[in-house]
C-alpha cells in the first residue's frame, strides 16, 4: 500500500523514532504533517527538511502536547496519526510533572483531536515494553511474554521506575479513550531502540551503547534487550497500512547479556576501549523470552543484531559522538 494522495500526522517529529518514520512515510509517497515544539530551531528541523520528498510533502507545525485542542487543525484531513511524542527520561526530580503528566495528557489531547474529525482511519501510538513487563508474574526462563501482559502501575511505583509508570498509564488511558470514542487504535511496544540516527542530537537508548565505549572498567550484569530503529518504523507503518492490524505489538528482536554485546563490539572495533569485566552484582534482569508471533503478522523480519550494532556505532562516529 502506497501513500500517494494520503496525509498522515506524526507527533514529536524531531525525535529518533519520528524522524525515521517521517523519512519512510515520505519515501512511500505520503504527505506528512509533523508536529514539533519549535519549527524555527534548525537542530530540530534541518535533518527533516533535508529528507527526500520533504520539499513538497512535509509540513512542520508547532503544537503543544499539553494544550488541549492544539492538534485539532493538524489531524484534520489526515488518514492516520502516529503519536510518538512522549518524554524519554530515565532520571527525573519531579516524575509527575516531567514524565507522567506529559505522557498521559499528551496522549489524550492527541486522541481528543482525532475523535473530533472524520478523516482519521487509524491511530498508531508508540508505547514501550516497559508498559508490558512490570507485573507480579514471575519472570523465569520458561516464561514467554506476549501482548496479553500489562505492567502494573503499583509495581512501577514500588521499583520507582517512573518512565515505566508514565508509559503504562498513558497506554491504559489511550485504550480506555479509544474504546469510549470508537477510535481504531494500535500500539507498538518496542524495547531499547538502537541503530543509525537521523537527528543530530544523542537519544537515550543509543547513548546506552555509547556508554560502553567511554572507558568504564565494567559492564552491567544484565541482559540487554534491543530492536533496530528500522524494524520499529516498519512496524508502525505496517500497523497503519495492514487492515487486519489491531491491539498491541511487542518488539524485542534480541536479548543478549552485556558481555555478548561488548564481545561483538570488540570483534568489529578492536581499538575501542571497552570494559573487560562484569560488575560484581546480582543479575539485574533475567533472560526472558518475548513472543514474536504477532509481529510476524505485520511481515516484520528482524534485522540481525550485529548489523544493528555496527550501524549504531558508525552513526555515533558520523555524528561526532565517538572517535575511532
Amino acid at each position: 500500500m502506497g501513500g500517494e494522495g494520503k496525509a498522515v500526522c506524526v507527533t514529536g517529529g524531531s525525535g529518533y523514532i519520528a524522524s525515521w518514520l517521517i523519512k519512510n512515510l515520505l519515501r512511500k509517497g505520503y504527505t506528512v504533517k509533523a508536529t514539533v515544539r519549535d519549527p524555527s530551531d534548525p537542530k530540530k528541523t534541518n535533518h527533516l527538511l533535508a529528507l527526500d520528498g520533504a520539499k513538497g510533502r512535509l509540513h512542520l507545525i508547532k503544537a503543544n502536547l499539553l494544550e488541549e485542542g492544539s492538534f485539532d487543525s493538524v489531524v484534520d484531513g489526515c488518514d492516520g496519526v502516529f503519536h510518538t511524542a512522549s518524554p524519554v527520561l530515565f532520571s527525573v526530580t519531579d516524575p509527575q510533572a516531567e514524565l507522567i503528566d506529559p505522557a498521559i495528557e499528551g496522549t489524550l489531547n492527541v486522541l481528543k483531536s482525532c475523535a473530533k474529525v472524520q478523516s482519521v482511519k487509524r491511530v498508531v501510538i508508540t508505547s514501550s515494553m516497559v508498559a508490558v513487563v512490570y507485573s507480579r508474574r514471575p519472570l523465569t526462563g520458561d516464561v514467554v511474554i506476549d501482548e496479553t501482559w500489562h505492567s502494573d502501575p503499583e509495581v512501577c511505583k514500588e521499583i520507582k521506575d517512573w518512565y515505566a509508570l508514565s508509559k503504562t498509564l498513558a497506554e491504559e488511558a489511550a485504550w480506555n479513550f479509544a474504546k469510549e470514542n470508537a477510535i481504531d487504535l494500535v500500539t507498538i511496544n518496542p524495547t531499547y531502540v538502537i541503530g543509525p540516527m537521523l537527528q543530530p542530537t544523542l537519544n537515550s537508548t543509543v547513548e546506552m551503547i555509547l556508554k560502553l565505549t567511554n572507558g568504564s572498567q565494567t559492564y552491567p550484569n544484565a541482559y540487554y534487550p534491543s530492536i533496530d530503529i528500522r524494524d520499529v518504523v516498519d512496524a508502525h507503518i505496517q500497523a497503519f497500512e495492514v487492515p487486519s492490524a489491531s491491539g498491541r505489538y511487542c518488539l524485542v528482536a534480541n536479548m543478549l547479556h552485556y558481555s555478548e554485546v561488548v564481545k561483538i563490539i570488540h570483534e568489529h572495533y578492536p581499538t575501542l576501549h571497552l570494559p573487560e569485566k562484569c560488575e560484581e552484582t546480582p543479575l539485574l534482569s533475567p533472560c526472558v523470552k518475548v513472543s514474536d508471533e504477532k509481529v510476524k503478522t505485520l511481515g516484520i523480519n528482524y534485522i540481525p543484531f550485529e548489523v544493528t550494532l555496527q550501524d549504531t556505532i558508525e552513526s555515533l562516529k558520523e555524528k561526532g559522538f565517538l572517535n575511532i
